[in-house]
């Protein structure tokens, strides 16, 4: 520094002084300079006061020699103690300086900086506010300091602030957001902990409505959330908290829509801590804001969908996605179904009657945490104080692509596969014309979930293609078979029980039904074609869960449709032993499961034409095995044609897997499904063919155990003598039955020669050309 420059007003050893090395010595330039300035303010001398500033910021606190700065700094700080309540006119002047040395090179001097700002803070108190922004950027860089002593007295300096802004009410929010903003990003442990801490003091001031702007540092506190400090993570984690109180009380005043992609974001991510308090802020943001969030829908279920696969490590994760998954389904209504794009738009004005039903319905089915404090007030004072008609759409196609996604990924877990199929039928449930644009592509991976390991993705799998194969939205102008094969079959015989209001007045043209057997759709023959071609293809499936699956199927469908479409589709099948293998599997289920016990018995008599019908449809298909046929006509106790069938027998090829299905049929006639047909043998005068059957079937088997039960069973029948009775034109035992006359009995002899015809056919063309011969696959 020049000693021959002119400092004045400040005396020479006074500028001495400052620039000595010694604290003490600046000390004594300080209170001097504090003497002089007091001078200047009981003159009003604004001028010389100005000029006394300008000295010690430009030729001393922004000087080369950091003794100088030093004093320089001093020097600023005694000017501000003696302008007391005037310092605020001059604030900019004496901050700005010292705000420069908090970047210098010695950490000493960013010491005194910090000291000499400090005490200008303190004086000034209120007047500051509107430096807050350049004070805080430099504060936020102090906070981050290497050195204790100056991250020590920043935090005074740090403190003093907080304070200032708490007790005052003219703090500019809108003016600090930019830069709260950007410094939210800092990776700095030290500067997270410092906008944390800053953050939570505006949230606590009564004043500041932080929450209005939260969508512009939700994404940031999340980052910080992440952080590797327990202590900052617990910081952050209080402020989220206090920020969600807030958003319960005033949800009015929240931007749902604008933070929900924020939250689907951090809803994935790996740290458990962010995936949890996001997904915890996403519950309470679907139960608040209702259909606001349906815009959303494709987003959240990315994120919520693979966390409901978790194991007991992310149990508290798991539940509350859970939570999100079925609230989110409930916001979907029969409106969302509206063709007419305009009138599909629901505007908030609507939402409280169908909020607060939504808000019922979650509490009457106990699915939601108890700790979810949605009232219905506050959800209806939101909705009704949103008057801009905001128009919720629901982006069908969006949720459409997650879900096909989810199935179509072989990691995904088995309740997030479970929870896939959930929504595919929710949405087939309450918007089944738009479901049906997607029908087409969805068909596929439907059809191949039926592969699935679990018995339970499975069953909802079934579930969603029943619903697509008996939903009124599905039908179509079209009713034909939908592979185009040329073919008799008649879909105005499939019927399905169904509700009278489900019924659709499309596609009806030239069927009868009533409204308590509707048609099917136009898809549920598709669904049978593509499930037989799938057995056909993976026969591992149809011997593991075929059963499995036709049984459920005829529990959720209607089970003459599914039996008497199948055998339909049978009677054209060119792969013949498959056909077989079918026929037997499909037979098995008839006659042994509980779920076709009406089935079973619409058959058992022939009553009805329907019944005559069905019979002959199955028939014709249980002609691909010759011991399923003799089967089903016991059943319908077409005996005198069972007798004539067995009399052919002789003309077959007899392997060991049809000796193998004989004697399963003579252990199924030991089972109490044909408990009427033992019984039957009581009347040997009127059922005359049923003996001569089983004589038959008995001499068709080898000296086996099932030859020896159907011997014992036959040697039971009694004399007819002995059970004479006086009476003799009366029916002995009312067991006689009046034969169908409308059946053409030859007519499906000749038909089972036909097929046994060509199955001996290409069985003899397998041998020729060296395959292995044929086991009939027994299930």
């Amino acid at each position: 520094m020049n000693p021959e420059k002119d400092f004045s007003p400040l005396a020479p050893s006074v500028v001495r002084a400052l620039n000595d090395k010694l604290y003490e010595k600046r000390k004594v330039a300080a209170l001097e300079i504090e003497k002089l300035v007091r001078e200047f303010v009981a003159q009003n001398n604004a001028a010389q006061i100005k000029h006394v500033i300008q000295i010690l910021s430009q030729e001393f606190a922004l000087s080369q020699h950091p003794h100088s700065r030093k004093g320089g700094l001093i020097g600023l700080a005694a000017c501000s103690i003696a302008l007391g309540k005037d310092s605020g006119l001059y604030l900019k002047e004496l901050i700005e300086p010292v705000l420069t040395c908090f970047n210098d090179a010695d950490s000493r001097l960013r010491y005194y900086a910090c000291e000499a700002l400090y005490n200008i803070v303190k004086v000034a108190r209120g007047s500051v506010l509107p430096h807050f922004n350049v004070l805080f950027d430099g504060l936020s860089k102090l906070a981050a300091d290497p050195d204790p002593n100056v991250k020590s007295g920043s935090e005074l300096l740090d403190r003093l602030l907080k304070d200032i802004v708490t007790e005052s009410n003219k703090f500019d929010l809108v003016g600090f957001i930019p830069l709260l903003r950007e410094r939210i990003y800092s990776n700095n442990q030290y500067a997270r902990q410092f906008i944390i801490s800053w953050i939570l003091v505006l949230e606590s001031v009564p004043d500041i409505n932080l929450l209005g702007y939260l969508p512009e540092i939700l994404d940031g506190l999340f980052q910080i959330l992440g952080d590797n400090s327990k202590e900052i993570r617990k910081m952050c984690e209080v402020a989220l908290g206090e920020f969600l109180k807030e958003i319960k009380k005033n949800p009015s005043s929240v931007k749902f829509a604008e933070m929900a992609n924020i939250l689907v974001i951090h809803c994935q991510a790996s740290d458990d801590l962010i995936q949890l308090t996001a997904m915890c802020w996403m519950r309470e943001f679907i139960q608040l804001a209702g259909r606001v969030m349906l815009p959303y829908s494709s987003g959240i279920l990315t994120a919520v969908l693979p966390c409901l696969s978790y194991d007991d490590r992310k149990k508290s994760i798991k539940e509350v996605a859970n939570v999100c998954n079925q609230s989110l389904m409930k916001l979907v209504i029969p409106e969302d179904d509206e063709t007419d794009e305009g009138k599909q738009s629901l505007s908030l004005q609507m939402e409280p009657k169908e909020e607060s039903l939504s808000q019922q319905q979650v509490t009457s089915s106990g699915c939601l945490e108890a700790s979810s404090n949605s009232s219905l007030s506050s959800t209806s004072v939101f909705n009704a104080s949103s008057t801009d008609r905001v128009p919720v759409t629901l982006n069908l196609d969006g949720i459409v692509q997650v879900l096909d996604c989810h199935l179509h990924d072989t990691a995904t877990g088995m309740m997030t596969r479970i929870a896939v199929l959930k929504w595919l039928y929710h949405l087939y449930i309450k918007t089944p014309r738009k479901m049906f644009r997607h029908t087409d592509s969805l068909f596929p991976i439907l059809l191949r979930t039926l592969s699935d390991e679990s018995d339970e993705v499975i069953l909802k799998d079934l579930e969603v293609l029943a619903e697509i194969a008996s939903s009124p939205a599905g039908q179509t102008e079209d009713q034909g078979p939908c592979d185009g094969s040329d073919t008799q079959f008649s879909q105005s015989e499939l019927h399905i029980p169904v509700k009278a209001s489900q019924l659709s007045s499309s596609g009806m043209k030239g069927m009868e039904c009533s409204p308590s057997t509707p048609t099917m759709n136009s898809y549920f023959y598709k669904f049978m074609i593509n499930l037989l071609k799938r057995f056909s293809s993976e026969r591992k499936l149809l011997e593991t869960r075929g059963a499995f699956i036709i049984r459920q199927l005829c529990l959720l469908l209607n089970a003459e449709n599914i039996f008497h479409s199948m055998a339909d589709i049978l009677l054209r099948e060119e792969d013949l032993k498959f056909a077989s293998t079918m026929v037997h599997t499909l037979n098995t289920i008839l006659l042994t499961s509980s779920e076709l016990f009406q089935l079973r018995n619409q058959l058992k008599d022939l009553k009805t034409p329907e019944s005559r019908n069905l019979f002959c449809c199955l028939y014709r298909s249980w002609c691909h095995n010759p011991v399923t046929t003799v089967s089903l006509c016991f059943l319908t106790q077409n005996y005198k044609h069972a007798y004539d069938l067995i009399q052919k027998f002789g003309d077959l090829e007899v392997t060991v897997d049809f000796l193998t299905e004989v004697d399963k049929l003579v252990q199924l006639i030991e089972c109490p499904i044909f408990t009427y047909l033992r019984l039957q043998l009581l009347d040997v005068k009127n059922n005359p063919y049923l003996i001569k059957a089983l004589y038959g079937l008995l001499m068709l088997l080898p000296q086996s155990s099932a030859f020896q039960l159907l011997s014992h069973r036959l040697q039971c029948v009694p004399n007819p003598e002995l059970l004479q009775t006086t009476d003799s034109t009366k029916t002995t035992l009312g067991f006689k039955k009046a034969t169908p006359t409308t059946i053409d009995y030859l007519e499906l002899l000749q038909h089972f020669e036909r097929v046994q015809n060509k199955h001996l056919e290409v069985r003899h063309q397998r041998v020729g050309r060296g395959e292995p011969p044929d086991r009939r696959v027994v299930l």
